[in-house]
């Protein structure tokens, strides 16, 4: 592996329940391999290790340089200075989906505002007035990229104020259970569609909905984020926003390579468009 290897280059990525994950991973490291460089994949879970003791051992081995998908570095919350620390020790860093204009190093992101333009575009299209939104913690950038699209697109298309959309936001948990949450306030709120931060919360707010009777897309609709593998095998298949996952892996790797070569690489964040995917989960409204 030694003599074959150009070097070794952190992936540090979430928890991989989440098939968006396993999709990004699946194409930054065939992207380093066919490069030369070997992938060292570091995934993130409750009760293992932390982002930072994950950063430490691969600085321990030497890496080349670290490719974050959607980390600490996308929490407003939490402490940025490591990031600022590795790049003043000259480590080649990338960031996958998030942004710290405090931090020179480049930023690889889809187009969360556009996003949400495309979802609710769509549903109005539908016939739907009252349409919600789910997510997760508002501390997450994704978060409040996606909400500030969000409420841009309802008072641009349906002339609504922020005193009208605030009963429609529910920010909750990522993942199932938390979409089944958001999915029970917002059907208790009236609305008819739901755009949804995640794939995984979209399902949960699938369940929500038919616990109560209502059928999907007969009565209700429902608009994912991502398009993760198995959404088009879903009960309705999903319709959903695909994250250009190809388009932006290879951004990543081809600007964590041309610094690890000591060219210069533009210090600011590159957004992709993502695509709406039109499947079996939205319907006109009743």
């Amino acid at each position: 592996m030694r003599r074959r290897s150009a070097g070794l280059i952190g992936l540090v990525m979430p928890e991989l329940i989440n098939p968006i994950f396993p999709a990004f991973a699946q194409v930054i490291e065939s992207a380093l391999s066919q490069r030369g460089f070997t992938p060292v994949l570091c995934t993130q879970s409750p009760s293992g290790a932390t982002e930072e003791e994950y950063v430490e051992m691969l600085l321990e081995r030497g890496v080349s340089g670290i490719i974050f998908v959607s980390g600490l570095h996308a929490d407003t919350g939490a402490d940025h200075e490591r990031y600022q620390a590795l790049v003043d020790r000259r480590l080649p860093v990338v960031f996958v989906n998030g942004w710290l204009p405090s931090v020179e190093a480049p930023f690889v992101s889809s187009d969360e505002y556009a996003a949400m333009e495309q979802a609710v575009t769509h549903l109005v299209a539908l016939g739907h007035r009252r349409i919600g939104f789910a997510s997760g913690p508002e501390r997450f950038i994704v978060v409040q990229r996606k909400l500030t699209g969000y409420r841009t697109s309802m008072k641009a298309q349906l002339g609504l104020s922020d005193e009208d959309l605030d009963p429609l936001v529910a920010l909750s948990m990522f993942g199932v259970e938390g979409g089944e949450a958001a999915g029970r306030q917002l059907l208790d709120a009236g609305v008819t569609a739901v755009v949804c931060g995640s794939d995984m919360m979209a399902l949960g707010v699938i369940r929500a909905a038919r616990q109560r009777g209502l059928a999907v897309p007969g009565d209700f609709s429902v608009v994912g984020y991502d398009d993760a593998p198995m959404m088009e095998f879903t009960d309705p298949p999903m319709t959903t926003i695909r994250q250009p996952v190809q388009a932006m892996g290879l951004a990543a790797v081809q600007s964590l390579l041309e610094e690890v070569r000591g060219h210069a690489t533009p210090h600011t964040e590159f957004l992709f468009r993502p695509e709406l995917v039109v499947r079996g989960s939205t319907g006109p409204a009743r």
